[in-house]
């Protein structure tokens, strides 16, 4: 007898809003998720770069910022997946960043971050990782060892 298993494909659920100048209380910060149950996508489904349709995602987003030429803000929650290219600049999930991008045509001067650690990781700042301090950290770890 032969028995087949299939993977199930698991995904993370992300919090899925945007709030423009404030309007959206629920999507911005200070954000409290147990008000917010609404706005948690389960499971959170995400594009693929060069393919069609929707697939089980693999971390959370949340982009908060100003729109450079006007100043009115801007935050942004969703999921993501990343679309397994070579090059992390071509994949949203791979390194938080802060700086300048262009969001649906337009500058945005802010901060993207991601998570992949648990579901609904894109409702504060605090549960995103600082890329730099963990650097910092392992190269003092190494140090120390020598």
């Amino acid at each position: 007898m032969v028995i087949l298993f299939t993977p199930a494909l698991a995904s993370i659920d992300c919090f899925k809003c945007v709030s423009v100048n404030g309007e959206n209380r629920a999507c911005e910060d200070p954000f409290h998720n147990n008000y917010s149950t609404s706005i948690l996508e389960s499971p959170c489904m995400a594009g693929r770069k060069n393919r069609e349709g929707l697939f089980p995602a693999t971390a959370c987003i949340k982009l908060a910022g100003e729109y450079a030429d006007t100043g009115v803000s801007v935050v942004v929650r969703d999921c993501a997946l990343d679309s397994g290219t070579l090059t992390t600049d071509t994949e949203i999930i791979r390194m938080s960043h802060c700086g300048s991008f262009k969001l649906e045509g337009k500058y945005v001067r802010g901060c993207l971050r991601s998570c992949d650690d648990a579901d609904g990781c894109n409702s504060a700042a605090s549960s995103f990782l600082n890329f730099g301090l963990l650097l910092l950290t392992v190269l003092v770890a190494h140090n120390v060892r020598r």
